[in-house]
Formats: structure tokens, C-alpha cells, sequence
């Protein structure tokens, strides 16, 4: 039996191994396992049992010698000792003998120049299907002379860590051994942690090689190539804004942007599947097709999906290969960005659906990273809460903040690279009260920001959120433009309004105590 070298990770008596087999393949041995069953729409659904998303709290980074200086400590990014790392993979090692392996060697970066070569090993075949849709897949000839991996990551959702023996908050634990270039991933089924774990990855290589890496989706203009990147959180509209059918999608989740231009990481879209309408998302809608990987959507009798279910959770998702998307940019390359889209989901529905930012607004804003965790992205959140994710990406970067703002500062500066806000939150009141920005306006407003339309119209300056705000937008109501003009209570929308500016300022002091003057400046007001 050919075992394409697990020896060298101690897997010395496997019962078979998969290398890079087709998706039909895969799908049989998922549906002779019963890891999930087929949809209507020949998708494989799969049921992810207690992690429904990313589990941000078991997540760890082993510290050791080489890597100590580099890494921003904290909260997020929480250190564990090499030994207990050693440890856990030991005994997953244990776990994984005598059982079906899944690999999956495939690349992340799709500028040649900046390629990282990784290997998957999964103990369950639908998740190496999600992987094959979601890095970027070899041809034939790539995969006969790939050589050694950069970086591997081994994922058993079937093996619990003990909290009181592991030294891990939980029986899941997601570690990055920089230094020994591997990952682990136990105890959670939810495929987003093995991408977020390439993403991690990738977030430590790129900017030694001079390439911001960026938490954002791209698109670019077919024809003149002018090319548009969107940062936001998990919800705000990354994948549905940038799968534009009058664009070519570069991609939807994860970037670099390289004196060359942007690239995709990857290979795929994740996407979110919640009251997903064929009218308003036909890309996604028609991509949940044979191939993809479905995660805790509701089938009826008929086994057809119901995208408004959220029994399981609000984050149902799907993964499949970009080239699901008839639109799509292959190779995921386009050329330097002429826009910067931030996008936030304000629960408190007072920030301006559009503002202008200079390049000093526009890094602090970057560096705040303000939006509302939408339910279900993460475990434990069940409402829209106000959050502060520095880069719009804090979980998936594991450098100083400054590293990667700095990277973003010099490239407004050098391109001449306009920058905007957009928010596609709550109007008319806060989460409860007001309602979502409808998805057509926000569009709307994107193209405008794309095409230059709002170069050249009114601008009205907030000066309690510090933004310049325009007054009109082909398409959109001017009413929705000026949030407070959507309020009833107006006194209600200035108290709400207060309150997070305060927020914003308490964030950034608390943060970023050291930051450039005109930088705190460029923020709110209160």
C-alpha cells in the first residue's frame, strides 16, 4: 500500500490512504461512512456536531525561541508549551493508526512567486473534500513533482483533548507550531478551522516576503481590470458583495497584496448559506451543486435545503471550487487595488451605510476593525455583537498589528488607492428596533464607489464619527444616506451614536496607546 511518506508523522500502519482522489470519490466513501448524506442539489450535507463555528478560545500558538519576538501575545494569540503540543499530536498519531487517511497536497497563493505548498491530513473524507474545494488544486504534472510539503496540518475531529492531562481549554484545540511547521486541529468538525488555519499561516510568511496578507474578498473589472478588495468579518458581506455578476471574482475570503498586484490564497469560496435566495445570491445558490460541501443545513423530505432553518445554526455554509462561479478570475490574480472597501455590520445602526476615508482614517479604521459578530460565526454568539477585530481579521493574525497597517499605509500612499466604509448593518434604529440595509442598496453603493460616481457628488461631514458622508447615490434613497435621518427618535439615535464613538475611543486607547497622532485623530470624536 502506498503511503506518500505518513511514516514521517509516525503513521506507520494506516488501514488505506487517499491521495488527492477525485470529489466522486470522495463522496462515495463519505456516504459509505456516514459522514453526511447528498441534497437535491447533489451537494454532500454534513451535520458538524458541537462546533457549528470557529472555536476562537481553543485556538494556541506553540512559543518557542525562533518565533517568540514575532508573535503579538495576548488574547488572541494565547501561547502553549512545545511539550504539550508534542504531545497532543502524539496521541493523535495513536488515534489516527489503523484508520481510512485522507490527504489533500494542494497550494495556497496563486502568484507563482508566492506559492506555499500544503498538506492536508484528514481523518474524515468529507472534510478532505472541503479542503480540495477550498486550497488551490494541483494539475497533474504539479502534483507528481511536488516534493515536501511547507507546512502540514493533521486534523481528527474524533480525537477529544482532555483538558486536565492536554493542558487545553477544551476536548477541541486548533495549534500552529511555526517553527516545526505544523498544525493540529482535534476535537471540532467544522471545516473553517483547517482554511483559517492556512490563512494563519499565510498571515505569518507573506509580509517577510513583502506581501500584506488581507482578510477580504476581490473582484476586478473584466475588461480594464480594475480590481476592488473587501475586508470584513465573518457576515458582512465579503463573499455576496464581491461575487458581482458584472465582475470577475478574483476570490471571496483571503488575500495578498504583492508589488505584482492581489492574489487569492485559495482555490474555493466559503459561504454562508443562511435565507441564501436564489435572486439576490444566484452565484452561491447555483455553486451548492455536486462537488460541494454543505455544513449543517436542514434538508426537508424531499432532501431539498432549507437556507432559513436555523435550528442547527445561523452559520450553515457551503465550500466549493471558484470555478463554480461562472464569473470567476483563473488564476485568482488581478492588478494593484484602485478601491478598499471596510465593511461593518453595526448593530447599533448609526454609522453612515457609505463614507469617504482619508489614508489616516483609513488606518484607523484598519486597525480597529469594528463590526458586529453576527450569530453563529463563533460558538456562544447568538445575537449581533459589537466587536473590535483589529485588521478586520484579529483572530488570523499573528504579528503587531502595526506590521500589517504600515503594509496597508504605504500602499494608499504609493497607488493612490481610495479608501471607503461601508456599512451593512442596521438602519432605523439598532439590532431589535431597525432593520438590515437592504442588499440592493448596498450594492448600489459599492458600484458607485467602483466606478467613480461618488467622486463627484455632495459630501456632508459627521463630526461625531469624523466621516464625510455623500449625500446621493444612483439607485439608493437619499433619505437611508444620513442615518440619523432614518431614526425616529432622533434623541435616541444622538445617545446611541455617543455611545459607540465612546466605544471607539475607549478601544483605541486601550490598543493602540503608541499610535501616530494623525492616525487617532482621524477617529470619532466623542
Amino acid at each position: 500500500m502506498e503511503t506518500y511518506g505518513l511514516e514521517s508523522l509516525g503513521i506507520i500502519n494506516p488501514k488505506a490512504v487517499y491521495r488527492n482522489i477525485e470529489p466522486a470519490d470522495l463522496v462515495e466513501i463519505a456516504l459509505r461512512r456516514e459522514e453526511g448524506v447528498l441534497s437535491d442539489t447533489g451537494a454532500l450535507v454534513v451535520n458538524t456536531g458541537d462546533y457549528t463555528g470557529r472555536s476562537a478560545k481553543d485556538k494556541f500558538i506553540v512559543d518557542t525561541a525562533g518565533i517568540h519576538d514575532k508573535i503579538a501575545w495576548g488574547d488572541v494569540n494565547v501561547p502553549i508549551e512545545r511539550e504539550k503540543f508534542n504531545a497532543i499530536k502524539s496521541k493523535m498519531i495513536a488515534y489516527l493508526q489503523n484508520r481510512e487517511i485522507f490527504i489533500f497536497d494542494g497550494f495556497a497563493g496563486a502568484d507563482p512567486m508566492c506559492t506555499k505548498k500544503f498538506r492536508i491530513v484528514n481523518e474524515l473524507a468529507s472534510q478532505n473534500l472541503f479542503i480540495r474545494n477550498l486550497l488551490i488544486r494541483p494539475t497533474e504534472e504539479e502534483l507528481a513533482n511536488y516534493g515536501d510539503a511547507d507546512f502540514t496540518i493533521i486534523v481528527a475531529p474524533g480525537f477529544k483533548c482532555i483538558p486536565e492531562i492536554d493542558g487545553t481549554r477544551s476536548e477541541a484545540a486548533i495549534m500552529i507550531d511555526y517553527e516545526a511547521k505544523t498544525v493540529i486541529i482535534a476535537g471540532s468538525q467544522y471545516a473553517g478551522e483547517i482554511k483559517k488555519s492556512v490563512f494563519s499561516v499565510m498571515n505569518f510568511l507573506m509580509p517577510e516576503e513583502g506581501v500584506l496578507p488581507m482578510h477580504c474578498s476581490a473582484n476586478m473589472d473584466p475588461e480594464t481590470k480594475q480590481t476592488a478588495v473587501f475586508f470584513g468579518l465573518s457576515g458582512t458581506g465579503k463573499t455576496t458583495l464581491s461575487a458581482d455578476p458584472n465582475r470577475s471574482l478574483i476570490g471571496d475570503d483571503e488575500h495578498g497584496w504583492s508589488e505584482r498586484g492581489v492574489f487569492n490564497f485559495e482555490g474555493g469560496c466559503y459561504a454562508k448559506c443562511i435565507d441564501l435566495d436564489p435572486d439576490k445570491e444566484p452565484d452561491i445558490y447555483n455553486a451548492i451543486k455536486f462537488g460541494s460541501l454543505v455544513e449543517n443545513v436542514i434538508l426537508d423530505d424531499k432532501r431539498h435545503p432549507d437556507y432559513t432553518d436555523k435550528s442547527i445554526t445561523e452559520n450553515t455554509r457551503v465550500g466549493y471550487p471558484i470555478e463554480y462561479i461562472n464569473n470567476a478570475a483563473i488564476p485568482g490574480v488581478g492588478g494593484i487595488p484602485s478601491v478598499v472597501i471596510f465593511l461593518t455590520a453595526d448593530s447599533f445602526g448609526v454609522l453612515p451605510p457609505i463614507s469617504r476615508l482619508d489614508k489616516n482614517a483609513a488606518m484607523y479604521h484598519f486597525v480597529t476593525g469594528f463590526t458586529s459578530k453576527v450569530a453563529g460565526t463563533e460558538r456562544g454568539i447568538t445575537e449581533p455583537t459589537p466587536t473590535f477585530s483589529t485588521l478586520f481579521g484579529e483572530p488570523f493574525m499573528p504579528m503587531d498589528p502595526n506590521v500589517y497597517a504600515n503594509m496597508l499605509g504605504e500602499r494608499i500612499d504609493k497607488y493612490g488607492t481610495k479608501v471607503y466604509l461601508v456599512n451593512t448593518g442596521w438602519t432605523g434604529g439598532s439590532y431589535g428596533t431597525g432593520s438590515r440595509i437592504k442588499l440592493k442598496f448596498t450594492r448600489a453603493m459599492v458600484t458607485a464607489a467602483l466606478n467613480g460616481t461618488l467622486d463627484s457628488v455632495e459630501y456632508k461631514h459627521d463630526d461625531l464619527f469624523n466621516l464625510d458622508i455623500p449625500q446621493s447615490c444612483p439607485d439608493v434613497p437619499a433619505e437611508i444616506m444620513n442615518p440619523k435621518d432614518t431614526w425616529e427618535d432622533k434623541a435616541l439615535y444622538d445617545e446611541t451614536a455617543k455611545k459607540l464613538a465612546k466605544m471607539f475611543k475607549d478601544n483605541f486607547a486601550k490598543k493602540y496607546p503608541n499610535m501616530d497622532k494623525e492616525i487617532v485623530e482621524a477617529g470619532p470624536r466623542a
